[in-house]
């Protein structure tokens, strides 16, 4: 009998942390920065790559909405499953994509970037969360391990390479990505016991007033520009047709060709 796990297992393994009282936390964050990002996007289709136990597109008013995974994590909310690397999908076809921390969990993130920017429509939109590494985060967590003398053992969601802030940004903008708003969440340190969460309740108005840059996970959103196309937007008060330019009847009977002066000959009789 083979020893290895199965992708379900493997599901269960790398997800279990989103049970915890960290993981709940960090759900319950980001979903309300998605569900306000989400509710004044519109389009025909959109596509949520990952984190599949969370409803991103809840909110959503696109009216074809999908969840995806990689082939590690099938679980029954997904509608299929990809690569991030290649997405099945045409060129110019998504409304809308989600990657909620599937950039810092990816094997090739520039690659995963290039796939979004192909599958986007112009003026589509790209939502993206992902771990701060330069939060009280990843320090709360360093120091765990430090004195636990775990110091080279790492599990989910610490195992994986965070992308700072402003480096993401730049790829962006390479891709040829408008970032329209950045925001941070996740104030209080990850805590295992939601006693201790409660304890510091406190940073969370006080981190996201005053030290937003520390918080555990940014939100990207993000647009993607044409270099040179320009939206026209019609304006519906302008009358089609301007009054000046529609023509008018000149003639004051239904034919020329009157008898106003009878001492001249007919033209239309010759």
């Amino acid at each position: 009998m083979s020893s290895q796990p199965n992708q379900q297992q493997v599901n269960d393994t790398r997800y279990q942390w989103f049970d915890t009282a960290s993981g709940s936390y960090l759900q319950q964050e980001e979903q309300i920065l998605y569900d306000q990002a989400v509710v004044d996007l519109f389009g025909f289709n959109a596509l949520q790559m990952g984190n599949t136990q969370m409803d991103l597109l809840r909110n959503s008013r696109i009216a074809h909405r999908y969840k995806s995974s990689d082939f590690t994590g099938i679980s029954p909310e997904t509608d299929l499953q990809c690569n991030d690397d290649f997405l099945p999908f045409a060129d110019t076809s998504l409304d809308l994509l989600l990657l909620p921390h599937r950039l810092e969990f990816s094997k090739r993130p520039h690659q995963t970037l290039r796939e979004a920017e192909r599958v986007i429509i112009p003026e589509g939109h790209l939502l993206i969360t992902g771990f701060n590494p330069f939060s009280l985060w990843r320090v709360a967590q360093g120091l765990k391990n430090m004195f636990s003398g775990r110091c080279c053992v790492k599990t989910f969601p610490w195992n994986g390479r965070f992308i700072g802030l402003a480096r993401l940004k730049d790829w962006l903008t390479l891709l040829g990505f408008e970032v329209v708003s950045v925001k941070t969440c996740c104030h209080i340190p990850p805590f295992e016991q939601a006693v201790w969460q409660r304890r510091f309740n406190f940073m969370h108005k006080l981190g996201s007033r005053w030290l937003p840059f520390m918080g555990g996970v940014y939100f990207i959103v993000a647009k993607k520009r044409v270099v040179g196309m320009t939206p026209l937007k019609p304006d519906w008060k302008t009358p089609a047709i301007q009054p000046g330019l529609i023509p008018r009847p000149t003639q004051r009977k239904p034919t020329q060709c009157g008898t106003d002066r009878p001492h001249r000959k007919n033209p239309c009789e010759q």
